[in-house]
């Protein structure tokens, strides 16, 4: 089947087989930022926005973003490394196989709650898997993060 979408701003046309998952579909097009990991929709780490939204696509069929625009962390690039800056400052990088799906998360949650209380980013990111870090500093970094961007963003952030 001919599928149509726009993927980080290109429109894309490709057959795929109807059983195709959207996980797939974005990897055989170069956004190697999603990724597999638990296969059940629980770790976060195949996040991409479909219209603006979040969703897990190792649980999307390819043929459901038809028409509609999904954006991977290859099309959020200023976005992503502005934030992922304060992720690294509080070494919560690591080994880097979260981080991608965290940081679409982060943002999705930035957009949808620009003020989050610590506890609605903990609820909000619950469904992140991270085997390295232990989380902690990963919230230190978006409250770092957040606070940095209340007094404006300014280049020098320390």
């Amino acid at each position: 089947m001919l599928l149509s979408l726009t993927l980080n701003g290109k429109k894309i046309q490709a057959d795929i087989d109807p059983d195709m998952l959207l996980l797939d579909f974005v990897r055989a097009q170069g956004c190697l930022s999603v990724k597999r990991g638990c296969e059940t929709a629980n770790c976060g780490l195949c996040t991409v926005f479909l219209d603006e939204r979040p969703v897990l696509s190792c649980s999307v069929l390819a043929a459901r973003a038809g028409g509609h625009t999904v954006t991977t962390l290859e099309g959020l690039q200023q976005e992503a490394y502005e934030f992922g800056e304060f992720i690294a400052d509080q070494g919560a990088e690591q080994c880097g196989f979260c981080n991608p799906g965290f940081v679409m998360n982060a943002l999705a949650l930035f957009r949808e709650n620009p003020d989050p209380s610590e506890e609605e980013i903990k609820e909000y990111l619950a469904g992140n898997l991270c085997r390295c870090s232990g989380y902690e500093g990963q919230l230190r970094g978006i409250l770092n993060f957040l606070e940095w961007k209340k007094k404006g963003g300014a280049s020098c952030r320390q």
